[in-house]
């Protein structure tokens, strides 16, 4: 699964859309269904989850993501309180979890439909709502950008733990480092410089980051 090589370093990126989130979604659950079945117990990459868990937890993202820009009047001072919950110590907690029944067909089904929970409020949410994030508010573009990120930067943790190959397409990377990482290097290949931004890798003349966060408010 690769994309575009280019440094895709624009200088007036286009905005972050619910059609790149959807993108990002497609090709994440497209990667994931090479797994082989019985590879689903392994940590996925650099995390202590395991990869089952972590569709879960990135799933989760996509849903609460969705979820705060749902009511007419979106909180602006904490999450919409659904209950979030590990199904083990050290688990991720949740309020999205997957019937192990249902197997990875059913694990992946989960993903896709948060994510399009998450594209159709990107898409039909009026641009000036704005609601919380632990980051400071935002808008939803920042919620797409923040899916985006999630999908593409777990989605290497369980190619890591699945053995799997994930490149996602640069201007999508390109995009979503403008919108949510201003601070990022821009004469970097996209895709390793998302992965420095989030603390996976480290870059040529930056050291791996040990803490980082993006930035989600809305841009002037």
């Amino acid at each position: 699964m690769s994309g575009s090589d280019s440094a895709g370093t624009e200088s007036s990126p286009s905005p972050v859309t619910a059609d790149d989130l959807d993108l990002a979604v497609q090709l994440s659950v497209a990667v994931l269904r090479e797994a082989p079945a019985a590879a689903w117990e392994r940590k996925a990459g650099s995390l202590e989850w395991d990869c089952w868990e972590t569709v879960e937890h990135l799933s989760d993202d996509l849903f609460a993501y969705a979820a705060q820009l749902g009511p007419r009047t979106p909180p602006l001072d904490g999450n919409v309180p659904f209950v979030w919950e590990s199904r083990r110590p050290g688990g991720p907690a949740n309020a999205i979890h997957a019937d192990r029944a249902a197997g990875p067909t059913g694990l992946l089904q989960v993903l896709e439909a948060s994510g399009a929970l998450l594209v159709a409020m990107a898409r039909t949410t009026p641009s000036q709502v704005r609601s919380h994030h632990v980051f400071g508010m935002s808008d939803p573009e920042g919620f797409a950008a923040m899916g985006i990120v999630e999908t593409l930067v777990h989605t290497y943790d369980l190619t890591e733990g699945l053995g799997l190959t994930w490149t996602p397409p640069a201007d999508l990377c390109s995009r979503v480092l403008a919108r949510l990482f201003p601070d990022a290097p821009r004469d970097t290949e996209p895709w390793p410089t998302l992965l420095w931004a989030t603390g996976r890798t480290e870059l040529p003349g930056h050291p791996r980051l040990t803490s980082w966060r993006w930035y989600g408010m809305p841009r002037p």
